[in-house]
């Protein structure tokens, strides 16, 4: 990593924050312009529309079944119950040790 001098950083923290300040001016003045808002709209809408919230809910229905089995071993984690857990959801036990969320009872 280079060394600098007090200099340099006094320097260099100075033209950032001249940056920070004059890109915030330019923000606030040019936000309530009817074309700044058409465009941050236009960007927005593209951004839904190249399927945005088609991935979140494909993300979720892929992770849906793990979260139930998580919530559910929270629930007899926290009444102390883990074996009635193992008995009567089997499957969901296996599938949070496949995913290495319990710990392997060796």
């Amino acid at each position: 990593m280079t060394d600098f001098t007090e200099d340099q950083i006094s320097d260099i923290l100075k033209n950032y924050k001249t940056q920070k300040d004059r890109s915030r001016e330019y923000y606030d003045k040019v936000k309530d312009t009817e074309q700044f808002k058409m465009k941050n709209r236009a960007r927005a809408k593209k951004h839904y529309d190249n399927g945005y919230n088609v991935k979140r809910k494909d993300e979720y229905k892929i992770n849906a079944d793990v979260i139930k089995a998580k919530n559910l071993y929270y629930y007899y984690k926290k009444t102390n119950q883990i074996n009635l857990f193992k008995e009567k959801h089997s499957d969901k036990y296996e599938a949070l040790l496949s995913i290495n969320y319990i710990p392997n009872p060796a």
